[in-house]
């Protein structure tokens, strides 16, 4: 995911985005702004159209040429080989081999609205968000895109519903818990969740005010959103109500990841690692290297790889997940 103090960066960089992007020597050191599994291929994507694949599971980077120079800030897969990434200028790119090539299906640069997040559905289905209330879908695998208005109701459920215009807040973040519901969160305290598969959506409660640029759901109706000055909230009724939980730390936390049932670890500027040996009920800061995190994902041997400033790192499991940690 998504860092939008860099994300909102450099809009009007258009002249260059539609390029080809450049193969450097140190592209595994940039800034890298999100990181997913495709099988047993690990991909990470940043500034400059960066696109690193790493085989089997550990960290060896490749850079992967792609048709773009704009900064990716994320990247997801529906199986081994059929994924998505995007980014500024509203740049959509698709790879059907696992992120070894990608081909440019979406590019709108006249928007100034950059792309924050996707999530691909199903083989058919796909959901990108971003700046000033940007929503994107495609039905056809992404060939094709198409803008939504969103229906929202109000904080809290029930009432009218009222439209999120395109110029409205930024989307940071979208998911789909395993109970199937979506959520998304974004700025000004604003969370969203639908019950049908991002057909409608419902404006949801919140405990603070500030942007919100993470979420996780440890399973059932529980959920965590996080954001701004370490704040992180859990909610054990799919949102509806919030219980601010203690971080030990004011960075920015923008990414988390369940590593099991019982151990989640979330992520953030000034090396921020936060992790739970209880589900998600409470948290530790593990503090690290001052370096900003912006994602992370599992290693096949249950080491963590963070991804940010000065590219990857390697957190190793027993570290994190030690039992000193609550």
């Amino acid at each position: 995911m998504v860092l939008a103090c860099w994300c909102m960066a450099g809009l009007a960089d258009s002249h260059v985005t539609a390029k080809q992007s450049l193969l450097l020597p140190h592209a595994a050191r940039s800034l890298l702004l999100d990181v997913a599994r495709a099988g047993e291929r690990i991909i990470a994507v940043g500034e400059r159209g960066h696109v690193l694949l790493s085989p089997g599971g550990s960290v060896n980077w490749k850079q992967i040429p792609v048709p773009t120079r704009a900064t990716l800030t994320a990247v997801d897969f529906l199986d081994a080989s059929t994924g998505l990434a995007v980014g500024h200028d509203a740049v959509i790119l698709r790879t059907r081999d696992g992120g070894g090539s990608w081909q440019r299906v979406f590019f709108d640069p006249g928007q100034e609205r950059p792309l924050l997040d996707v999530m691909v559905v199903d083989a058919n289905r796909a959901v990108a968000v971003g700046a000033y209330g940007l929503y994107l879908e495609s039905r056809d695998g992404g060939e094709t895109w198409t803008e939504r208005v969103l229906e929202t109701g109000p904080p809290g459920g029930g009432g009218d519903y009222a439209e999120l215009s395109s110029d409205d807040l930024h989307l940071n973040r979208i998911m789909r818990a395993e109970n199937g519901r979506w959520y998304m969160a974004a700025e000004a305290g604003a969370l969203y969740r639908s019950d049908d598969a991002g057909a409608t959506w419902r404006r949801l409660p919140s405990a603070y005010d500030g942007s919100f640029f993470g979420l996780l759901s440890p399973g059932g109706d529980r959920l965590l959103a996080f954001g701004l000055q370490g704040r992180l909230f859990h909610s054990s009724d799919a949102g509806q109500s919030w219980e601010r939980l203690e971080t030990s730390t004011s960075a920015t936390l923008s990414d988390g990841l369940a590593v099991s049932d019982k151990e989640l670890a979330i992520v953030g500027h000034a090396g921020a690692l936060l992790v739970s040996r209880d589900g998600g009920r409470s948290f530790r800061l593990r503090p690290q290297q001052r370096a900003a995190n912006s994602a992370l994902t599992a290693l096949d041997n249950g080491d963590l790889l963070l991804v940010g400033e000065g590219g990857s790192r390697v957190v190793p499991r027993a570290t994190v997940f030690d039992t000193g940690t609550r």
